[in-house]
Order: C-alpha cells, then structure tokens, then sequence
C-alpha cells in the first residue's frame, strides 16, 4: 500500500513514473540491460540525457545562451561552487532567508569577502526579509534561496541587481511554479525534490559567467568548474546516470501534466486547504506569515513538544509519514512538492482535524 508521504527529500514521485521505470529496469528499450548498467559514454545514455536537457529547456523556456549542467554533489556542493566559479574579483552579496541561504553565506566566506544584504532571523525567518532597493554594482553577484525548506518561507519577488548577477538556489520549488530564468545569471537546483531522486543537481548558467576569465581558477576544482563541465557537456566523470534518467522522465510527466504555469496552480490549491486548517486551528500554528509561505513546505507546531512528538507517531498508523519538523526547529513539517496529490494533503487535513479533536491545547 502507498502511503501519503510527506517527506522534504527524498522526497514523492510520481508513481506513472516509478512504474516506468521499473518495467524499464532490466531492459532498457531493448538494449538489454539497465540504465545503471550502460556506458555514460554510449549513444543509447547520450540521448537519455539530450532528452532531458531539451525536456527541461521547453519546460522553462531557458534561453539559448544558458548551458544547463546534470551534476553531482547535491546542493550543497554548489555553495562552494558559485563563489568558486563566479567571485571574481573577491566580493558577493547574500539574502539570508533561512537554513541553507546561511550555509552558503558560510561557505563563501571561504573564498571571499560575503556581504549579508538582508536577513530574515530577526522574525525566526517567519518571514522572507525586506530586498534591498539597489546593490552595490562592485558586487560580483547577489545569492538567494527562493525557497527555505527548513522554515517554509518562499520569495515570490527578487531583488533589483542591475548589471550584478542574480544567482539562486531553487532547490525546493523547481518545477513547482514558473520561474524566469533570464532574471538570473545562475540558479541550481537538487533534484531530489521534485525533479527525481537524490544524487543529481541541475544548474542553468549563462554562457558568459563561465567565460575564461579572473575566477578562482588557481583553488577551483576542476569538477567543480562550471566552464570544464560545460565543455564535457556534463560527462566530465561518470554521472549520476539512473538519476538524470528518472529526472528526464519527470520532466516529461511535468509537461505532459500541463507545465510549470498549471503546475503552480495545482499546488497553491492543494495546500490551501492545509493552510486555512492552521490558520483556523486552536491547537495547530503555522510559522510563517501568510505572504511568505511556502508552496512546497508547510511549517507549522502544536501546542507542545509532547503533542507534536504524538502527532507524528497517530498520523503514521494512519498512514501518513514524513512529517516530522526539521532537527533544527522541531515541530511538523508536511513538504507538499508536485507528486504529492491534493488526496494526501486532504488525508492530513482530516486527520489533523480528528488529532485536534482528540486532544485539548496543551495537554498531552
């Protein structure tokens, strides 16, 4: 039995796509042999993954001068390579708006001078911090995160930057909702998300960020260049092939569902119903203000510790899983991405409904 799982990543697939995969799983459009077992340098896995960066660049309309890049690492690996590749002259501006726009404000700090813009700690990130109205032009680029996983907040506007580049990680709502990529020099994305499983991180650059040029080339590692992987057009070592392959196929299923415009529609309704519970909740609070929300991650508490603790064990009899808030903040947690369906959002909605009825504030 499926269960309706919440998990912040690895996270839900689609199951069309999962059934795909394991009819596919011993032989692979009669070659005889798995994805995992094929060459990378095979004409059978270059197309898998021709096929998916062309999938990818309708789905996103990203223009002809971005390279999109299929690498390892997780997300993570990328907040030591943005300032690797693209602070050239020693300066970056950052927008701390949670967990993982601070690591990477941390990481930076490695190779060059990081400069906090605005930040959002002093509300416990309840909500994303106020943009600055302009930006030092001496900047090599401003950092964001568009969506903070750990507290669930999400900009839905971005900062002017004239002629500095805008970089974002986008890990958390890739695929959820459109995104102009022409407004960014760079932004990236971990798959494990909405994209496929965990293993492959996608980054869309534009061409002239990678030019040749004064950028810590002299500590850079060479699988960290977005230049050297760019011209082994993402083969520079054996990648994550079964991931780029499932990551294809969900990109597939997102534009056969309708693309990103009817994608985002489909996921503001579905977690409406959770948001209006927690809103109208005596015993359940939502943590971040109403227009900071995310549309994937849906932070929130209840009275206690204890209840919370409790809520997570009833809601697994039920069948529900995932929800139990990150370490770093405790409470709940119901991460809602794309192949979550509306049915499991109401599933929780119901059972936090009979849970607060079970169960007076504050006593456990």
């Amino acid at each position: 039995m499926r269960v309706h799982n919440f998990s912040a990543g690895p996270a839900a697939l689609p199951e069309c796509v999962l059934r795909e995969c394991a009819a596919e799983m011993l032989d692979y459009q009669g070659s005889g042999m798995s994805v995992m077992e094929m060459s990378h340098r095979s004409p059978l896995f270059r197309s898998i993954l021709d096929d998916a960066e062309a999938c990818l660049r309708r789905l996103m309309d990203i223009p002809r001068d971005y390279r999109v890049l299929f690498l390892q690492g997780g997300a993570t690996l990328q907040f030591a390579g943005v300032p690797l590749n693209l602070m050239r002259h020693g300066r970056a501006g950052y927008i701390v708006s949670g967990n993982w726009s601070k690591k990477a404000l941390r990481e930076a700090a490695r190779y060059g001078e990081a400069l906090v813009l605005a930040t959002g700690e002093g509300s416990g990130f309840a909500r994303v911090p106020e943009l600055p109205a302009s930006v030092s032009q001496q900047l090599d680029y401003v950092y964001l995160c568009q969506n903070e996983t750990v507290f669930g907040n999400m900009m839905r506007e971005f900062p002017q930057t004239g002629d500095v580049p805008l970089v974002a990680d986008i890990s958390s709502c890739f695929l959820s909702c459109p995104l102009d990529v022409s407004r960014f020099g760079l932004v990236y994305a971990g798959a494990q998300k909405n994209a496929g499983p965990a293993g492959t991180t996608v980054v869309i650059v534009r061409e002239d960020l990678i030019a040749p040029g004064p950028a810590r080339a002299d500590i850079c590692p060479s699988y960290l260049s977005y230049l050297e992987q760019s011209r082994q057009g993402s083969l520079l070592n054996t990648p994550n092939c079964w991931g780029i392959y499932v990551s294809g196929k969900v990109f597939h299923w997102v534009e056969e569902e309708g693309g990103l415009a009817r994608m985002e529609r489909r996921n503001w309704e579905k977690v409406a119903p959770l948001y209006d519970f927690l809103d109208g909740s005596e015993l359940f609070s939502a943590r971040v203000e109403p227009g900071s929300r995310s549309i994937s991650n849906v932070c929130f508490r209840s009275s206690s510790p204890e209840l919370d603790r409790l809520c997570v064990e009833e809601a697994a009899r039920r069948g529900i899983v995932n929800i139990k808030g990150h370490r770093l903040t405790g409470g709940l947690r119901a991460s809602c991405y794309n192949a979550v369906s509306p049915e499991s959002v109401q599933a929780l909605v119901s059972f936090l409904g009979d849970f607060e009825s079970d169960h007076a504030a504050g006593r456990a």
